[in-house]
Formats: C-alpha cells, structure tokens, sequence
C-alpha cells in the first residue's frame, strides 16, 4: 500500500467555491424555451486549486492552501469546508477587492443543464500580491512539495509564480505546475507542468494528436519553461511523459463509462505531486496519476480518489495492459494491509470470482512451494497468501528463522504469477484473517488432516470449502537448510 501520509504539499492558485445544485427537470418554461428545474439539495465544496487539496488529503497527504478568497458569505461557506477537512491547513489571503470565486452547476438526470459564474477579471493587486507572497515564505519550509494552480483567475500572476518557483528550487523542492496561460515561460524553473493536450498544442504552436506530435510539442514548451518534464494528459487516450534528456513514455488510460471529467485535473496534480514527493520517479508517479485519473472520471461531479480506489485502479490497469511496478527507489510495498485485501475480496465477490486464501512462512522458496501456489490458484478466480511475521516464524521455527526476512519473502511470493495479493499475520495461526476475508476456498498441504486446518469451519460454514493439496516429496525449507549445512 502507497503511504503519502508524510507529504505536505503546499498548494497556491485560484481558489474557488464549487456548487453542485441538484434538482428534477419536468416541463419548458412558458417564458422562454429554457427548461424549469424544481431544485431539491445543494452540495457545497473547495475547488479549483481548492480541490487540488481535497484529493491531497484523500489520497492520504497533507496540503496548506495558499490562495485569495472574498468577504462575503461565499468566502465564509469555503473557510467552513477547509476547517472541516482536518489535515488541511487554511492560509487563505482575504481581499476587499474581488469576490469569491463560485461556480454554480445545475444538474437534472445527472447531467449538467448550465453553470454560472460568480467572479472578477480584475488584475492582482498590490495588497493582495504582498499577502500571497508571504503566505508562501510562511508555509514553504513546512512542504515537501509545491503545486500551482493556475485558473487564470489572478492568483498565479507573473511574480508570484517567479517568486515561489524560485524559493522553492532553492530549498530543492519540486514543482508541479497545472497551467493556463499559453506561455509556458511563466513557469520557468518547474519540476514537471502538465497540460491536457488542447494546452499543450496551443503553448507550443504545434499539433498534439498523436504520440509522435504530443513529444514534439511537449519538448518545445519544455524548453521554453525551462522544465524538467513535461506530463500531457490526453482524455482517453491516456497519458505521456517527456523528461529531459530520456525517451517518452505514455501510459493508456482503460476504457470506461465516462461520467464526468470535471476536477480530473486536479486529481492528477495531487497524485503526481504526492507520489513524487514520497520517493516515486515522475514515471511511476504518471501512472499513480493515471490511476486516480480513472476513477475520478467515473463519478458525477468534481469527486476525489481515495488511495484504496487507486490501489484497486493500479491493479486492473496492470491486468488490461501488462503494467507492472517500476523498479528502484520509492517501489511500493508488496504486502497489502488487511483494509485493502479486504476491499479486493469484495470486489472480487461482486464480480462472481472465486477467493482463494493460503497461508505459510514460504522462506526459502522452493519448487514445492511453488507446487502448492498453483494447485491453489487453479481451484479458485484469485489468490491470497498469507506470511507468518518474522516474530511468528520465530516462534513456529526457532531462533534462527526465517532466514529471509518479511518484505523479502512478501516481494518474492508476489512476483509468482499464480498470487494475485500478499498480506502478513502476527499470530500463530491466520484465523482472524480468514473471519475477516471469508475465502471461498482455503488451501493446505495434503499433510494437514482437514480437521487439524485452522479456519476450515469459518470458511465451509460460510459455504465455501477446503482443498488440501498434493505435495512434492522430499522438499522443504528444512532440508534446504540441512543440505547447506552439510555441503
């Protein structure tokens, strides 16, 4: 599981109050042919670089928001929301001279019918630019990581971007850019700028329709910011990253219903620069983003993703397109933790596979055990296994095992291809795990006699059943270790 909970990521940009006004749509209006709404609930959230913390803290991160917000009751509504976020940490600068940025979207049948626009177009004035750079010197020491959220709405004016880019790259933290200026040169210094492709094109002068075009143009406006990459994000089409000096590389986004792609920026923003500020390379950060991408856009509204959801989008995009972890630093753990496996299982169910669970210290990996992991898988959809500690090895083994530690026997054991997840128990037996997953089919060595098998009546009086294995004779971590010895 991707832990981002030691990442703070300081997000400046316009930020805005995003309505979501719901209602039913029954007849035409006889004033004009506009149809009439019969408005039923209002939902209230942050967006713009607003949302861009949302999806931070429901990733699992921290985020301090940087940005301008009215004295007026939609300023108080935003302050009200940020409060109540928790790891959010509100430095909102107050200004007298514009509004509250808000957004009201109508929506019948679960389609947007229009949106209004509550705004100013007013330049940045001197008062508010003085706040906005102090709130950044402020807050930018306590970030692993800074993001700009340019909406074009003011905030993200040619010398606050200048001034916190450049604080930033001097205390060597990464910058992550959404834009919307065409110049790309106000953004001299980033980490990584990601455009949609539309944007991309229009920075660069040049087509950006296929991959071919998308890593010309990308390269251009990489050098014109003086960035270090460039991530275009192209709807369905997926992603691609241009880093400096190295080839691209583009990631396919899996086919789904669309339903709204609302704030699908945002999300993207957030877990690029989460994934990087906890030690994953912009490569493997893309597809993190690529994941979140996916499940935002399944949902109506500006939405966030939470980690298990992009665990879970992780997974079927490695199943649909042969994706697999990079290797090197940052490499998530293979063990899952009891939440997500739990999570797996019942989408899983959902989907009428089969669960298959068993269990072991599989130290020293041997063909038997390899042996046991096949004729458990070809009796079930999916496999779980399940890892004694090391303290539990200790305890069934001796003080000298295991002789390869936990996170070593988890990589290994999730590497064989009939393991679909890997999660770990503390106690001598894994009991609570098989009452917390309930398998449909719990697998053991043909050495156990079915009533010795510890949680076969959980599982059988759940409906399920148990399969004791055949096992290759003469193999074991024991005699492994006895044949060392004695060579």
């Amino acid at each position: 599981m991707m832990d981002f909970s030691a990442v703070t990521v300081l997000c400046v940009g316009d930020v805005m109050l995003d309505r979501f006004i719901y209602g039913t749509m029954e007849r035409i209006s006889p004033e004009a042919p506009v149809p009439v709404l019969r408005l039923d609930r209002t939902r209230e959230m942050a967006g713009g670089v607003g949302n861009v913390a949302s999806n931070i803290l429901s990733l699992g991160g921290r985020a301090i928001l940087v940005g301008l917000v009215g004295s007026d009751p939609q300023g108080a509504a935003l302050r009200a929301i940020i409060a109540g976020q928790g790891m959010v940490t509100e430095a909102l600068v107050a200004t007298a001279a514009r509004p509250t940025i808000c957004k009201s979207r109508f929506i019948a049948a679960h389609q947007q019918v229009v949106r209004a626009d509550e705004e100013s177009r007013l330049a940045l004035q001197p008062d508010e630019e003085a706040g906005l750079l102090a709130a950044i010197d402020r807050h930018l020491a306590s970030a692993q990581v800074l993001v700009l959220s340019d909406y074009g709405k003011g905030v993200c004016a040619p010398d606050v971007l200048s001034h916190a880019i450049g604080a930033a790259r001097r205390r060597g933290i990464p910058v992550f850019v959404d834009p919307k200026s065409s110049d790309f040169s106000r953004y001299r210094g980033a980490t990584c700028i990601t455009p949609n492709a539309r944007e991309l094109a229009a920075a660069a002068g040049l087509p950006a329709d296929d991959e071919d075009s998308v890593e010309r143009a990308a390269r251009a406006v990489m050098a014109q910011a003086q960035a270090e990459a460039i991530l275009a994000t192209r709807s369905e089409k997926g992603m691609m990253l241009v880093e400096r000096g190295r080839p691209a590389q583009s990631v396919p986004a899996r086919a789904r219903e669309v339903f709204d792609v609302s704030g699908a920026g945002d999300t993207v923003l957030a877990a690029m620069a989460l994934a990087h500020g906890a030690g994953f390379s912009l490569a493997r950060a893309m597809r993190i983003a690529n994941a979140a991408a996916g499940v935002v856009v399944g949902k109506l509204g500006t939405a966030t993703a939470d980690i298990v959801e992009v665990m879970q989008e992780l997974e079927l995009l490695d199943q649909q397109f042969g994706e697999h972890p990079l290797p090197g630093h940052g490499a998530p753990s293979a063990l899952a933790t009891l939440a997500h496996a739990q999570s797996l299982v019942a989408r899983w169910k959902a989907q009428g596979l089969r669960v298959g669970f068993t269990n072991g210290c599989f130290d020293i990996l041997h063909a038997g055990h390899v042996a046991l992991l096949a004729a458990a898988r070809a009796e079930c959809d999916r496999l779980i296994v399940a890892l004694n500690t090391d303290d539990s090895v200790r305890r069934l083994k001796g003080a000298a095992r295991p002789v390869n530690r936990l996170a070593a026997r988890a990589e290994v054991v999730a590497a064989i291809r009939h393991v679909d997840c890997v999660l770990c128990f503390e106690d001598d037996t894994p009991l609570a795990l098989i009452k917390a997953l309930v398998p449909d089919v719990l697998v053991k060595g043909a050495d156990y006699a079915p009533a010795d098998v510890v949680g076969a009546d959980v599982v059988t009086a759940a409906g399920g059943r148990l399969v004791l294995a055949a096992l290759l004779p003469g193999l074991s971590t024991t005699a492994t270790i006895a044949r060392i010895r004695e060579d």
